[in-house]
């Protein structure tokens, strides 16, 4: 029977696991509570016992995505030995979870698919993600190596890059450039990010 798929299992997962599939194989046009029904191998209804409708299963999607990046930037930023080698490294977990989770990733900056209007958990998940950024910030300003006047705009600023690097090499872009270079594309995004952060980083003050 194709309901043992889940008899063992957590139907939850199994759906978004399922709907993350068919965003990887078909796009998010194909998304629905029944095809991801059919593709979970789970009776037409069955997603109904846990999303009310497709906008709430992208929302949760959503959220465990952020939820893992989180994590993933967790841990990044645990193996700095700075703040400043900590902010590479944040930018590098961030593009890392991006090629790791390219069709969550893309969801998670829909928010008109996931409607975060109406399922604010995803919205909370996605500030608490970029809190660890921010809060990294903090800590380069507070030992004087970031301009105290400028951390939320580089806070901003850092995301973006890190975004930006994210999008191209997700769609194939920053593969070409590297190819160019004779650079690993990883290579490039660490270069690219330590050269940023050399950039604007604040004079040190002699004692």
């Amino acid at each position: 029977m194709k309901r043992t798929k889940y008899h063992h299992g957590d139907l939850r997962a199994t759906l978004m696991d399922a709907c993350l599939r068919l965003i990887e194989t078909e796009g998010l046009a194909a998304v629905s509570l029944r095809r991801v029904a059919r593709e979970a191998g789970v009776s037409s209804g069955a997603p109904y016992h846990h999303f009310a409708d497709r906008a709430a299963l992208l929302s949760a999607l959503s959220v465990d995505g952020f939820q893992q990046l989180a994590a993933e930037l967790t841990t990044a930023k645990a193996d700095a030995d700075s703040p400043l080698d900590a902010l590479t490294r944040l930018a590098e977990g961030y593009v890392r979870f991006s090629r790791e989770h390219p069709a969550q990733f893309r969801l998670m900056f829909r928010p008109e698919l996931s409607q975060p209007e109406k399922h604010p958990d995803a919205h909370a998940a996605g500030d608490a993600a970029f809190e660890i950024l921010a809060g990294t910030v903090t800590e380069a300003v507070a030992a004087g190596v970031l301009p105290a006047d400028r951390a939320a705009t580089l806070a901003i600023t850092w995301w973006g890059l890190a975004h930006g690097l994210s999008s191209l090499w997700l769609d194939g872009h920053l593969d070409n450039r590297s190819a160019q270079l004779g650079t690993p594309t990883p290579e490039l995004v660490e270069a690219i990010m330590r050269g940023f952060t050399a950039l604007v980083a604040a004079p040190r003050t002699e004692s």
